[in-house]
């Protein structure tokens, strides 16, 4: 976490952006090279994948939107690149260089957040209102990372159980099997209740 960046707002939602992005690491921590690859969702949402795409906003976003660009450059998103190159990650990438490269591009966000004031002009071409301050990338990014948190944390649910914010010391109250499984009957119960007949 950055400290004595002297503005409070700032501090703030770089704290909640840090949590946003721990959250998806442990996510991607403790599983197989397949479970932490393979698609969950119909439209192939997956773990490393999620890591990867979210190097790409953070090198983008925090890089090139403020004239501070990113080295290596990251290419998933170049115009020669298959739609949804940034998405998922070839075998031949290993998880640690997936994962290195997210922590490289959190670095080099977390350099441009700490240099810059919240008012900083940037440029983001292709959004419909082009010119951006730090603080509305910052709230941008900081919602994008927050809502792929949420994709891998029914990710990772339905991997191996594992759900919460932090690998220990949950945000969820502990307990067994048994209790999740009779929560989770009474919503289904709920549900089936209210289905009109």
């Amino acid at each position: 976490m950055l400290t004595g960046m002297g503005d409070p707002q700032k501090e703030q939602l770089h704290e909640y952006l840090t949590g946003a992005r721990e959250a998806v690491m442990w996510k991607a921590d403790g599983l197989s090279e397949y479970d932490v690859r393979r698609p969950l969702t119909r439209t192939g949402t997956n773990l490393l994948g999620l890591v990867r795409h979210l190097s790409l906003v953070e090198a983008w976003y925090f890089g090139k939107t403020f004239g501070r660009p990113f080295e290596p450059h990251l290419p998933w998103w170049d115009d020669d690149q298959p739609e949804g190159a940034d998405m998922w990650v070839p075998p031949s990438e290993s998880r640690a260089d997936v994962i290195d490269t997210y922590r490289a591009a959190i670095a080099h966000a977390d350099e441009t957040i700490a240099a810059l004031d919240l008012d900083a002009p940037g440029h983001v071409s292709w959004w419909p209102r082009p010119d951006v301050t730090l603080h509305g990338v910052l709230v941008h990014v900081l919602a994008e990372t927050a809502r792929h948190a949420g994709h891998a944390d029914i990710v990772r649910e339905q991997i191996d159980g594992a759900a919460g914010m932090r690998a220990e010391n949950s945000n969820l109250e502990a307990h067994d099997d048994q209790w999740w499984s009779d929560f989770r009957g009474r919503i289904e119960a709920a549900a089936v209740a209210a289905e009109p007949r």
